[in-house]
């Protein structure tokens, strides 16, 4: 008789981490809630701009899903360089 999926041990598949000792350290995809999490966004936000392929992503059948490093590129793209200090009022 099969195993139900709900009693199923979970593999190291999803998650990084050691399968032979059962360590996990952090997912190897993110949901478009877990990645809006880290990026400090919402998720709509983060959504819409998948959808427009604006910034990096992957679906994996009809699911959105982010990797560390497209979290990462978001990340680096959005940076900005410091803005120049502003001139000193002249007094005459």
């Amino acid at each position: 008789m099969a195993t139900p999926l709900s009693r199923r041990p979970r593999l190291g598949l999803i998650r990084g981490g050691d399968p032979n000792t059962g360590q996990v350290s952090e997912p190897v995809l993110f949901t478009a809630e877990q990645a809006a999490e880290l990026l400090q966004v919402r998720p709509s936000w983060l959504r819409r701009k998948a959808a427009a392929r604006a910034v990096p992503c992957r679906f994996v059948g009809k699911h959105l899903r982010f990797s560390r490093a497209d979290i990462n590129a978001i990340a680096e793209a959005s940076a900005q360089p410091p803005r120049q200090p502003r001139r000193p009022l002249r007094t005459d």
